[in-house]
């Protein structure tokens, strides 16, 4: 499992754990239990209940049998909130965690195989053409907007193979995010995409 990836979860954990503790107590969320549940129903259970997990504060959680990860982005964002979707947890095989990797940490992707990563439970919003702007709603241009619903991605090997891919999120085809940057990559939604940002959906 990559070292540099599990540290940086370890970081978004330490801030999670200012944000999450309060008077009376801490987030539920924290626990093992609560973890293993949400971050692997990020993919169908299929290839959840065989995965690894990689718990907020980047220990291993449990390993896993078939190649393929699961772990939470933000999980600084839970709050006390219980929706899985705050955490923003993802299930990745070995080359969408390479992706991964090299987007936490400002890198380009150098993968050996086109990636595949699930996120059934969507996520917080980001600016379909920008990197780095998850979350940043004010910041981003309404029109540019998309707040996710269940999804697949496909992180290519070859960025020249999704040139010719539209960028339209209305349609509910695929559509490529983060165009013309080293982390471009497709998006697949899968029903209930737009349950969260329902002005979006094709009319």
């Amino acid at each position: 499992m990559n070292t540099k990836f599990v540290s940086f979860i370890a970081i978004v954990f330490s801030l999670s754990s200012i944000a999450g503790h309060h008077e009376g107590g801490h987030m539920n969320s924290d626990s093992p239990k609560w973890q293993i549940k949400a971050y692997t129903g990020a993919a169908p259970d299929f290839i959840g209940d065989f995965a690894s997990v990689i718990g907020a504060d980047g220990t291993v959680l449990r390993e896993g049998t078939n190649g393929w990860t699961c772990l939470a982005f933000t999980a600084n964002m839970m709050g006390d909130s219980m929706d899985p979707r705050m955490a923003t947890p993802a299930c990745m095989d070995s080359n969408a965690m390479a992706w991964a990797d090299a987007y936490m940490n400002g890198e380009v992707p150098k993968l050996t195989n086109d990636g595949w990563a699930w996120m059934i439970h969507g996520d917080t919003g980001a600016d379909n053409f920008r990197a780095y702007s998850e979350g940043d709603k004010a910041g981003t241009a309404p029109e540019d907007w998309i707040e996710s619903g269940a999804h697949l991605m496909l992180m290519p090997k070859d960025l020249k193979s999704l040139d010719n891919t539209t960028t339209d999120f209305t349609t509910g085809s695929p559509y490529v995010m983060f165009k013309g940057t080293p982390y471009v990559h497709l998006m697949i939604p899968v029903s209930g995409y737009y349950d969260f940002q329902p002005e979006s959906a094709p009319k």
